[in-house]
């Protein structure tokens, strides 16, 4: 039972950090006097996600594994969206 609740809790984890990121990228203000310290802390939080999903892959069942490609496709976009920005 213990690796079944730990392939949870990797899980749980991972689709924490995404929120989180998510959150973040999403109250950004690129006018903000602040911005730049904003983009450090979403770029720690989208390493920190990345690095959960990676250890929730470990262990995760196929519907986990699913669903954690998606997060990673949804910091993909993220980092896509600021690099892009960033550009402009």
């Amino acid at each position: 039972m213990p690796y079944n609740k730990n392939k949870q809790q990797s899980f749980q984890a991972a689709q924490q950090g995404t929120n989180e990121a998510m959150d973040i990228y999403e109250n950004i203000v690129k006018e903000d006097a602040d911005y730049g310290s904003q983009l450090k802390h979403l770029s720690e939080e989208v390493n920190e996600a990345y690095q959960q999903i990676n250890n929730a892959l470990e262990n995760a069942s196929d519907t986990q594994r699913q669903r954690l490609e998606q997060y990673q496709q949804d910091l993909q976009r993220i980092v896509n969206e600021v690099n892009q920005s960033e550009k402009q």
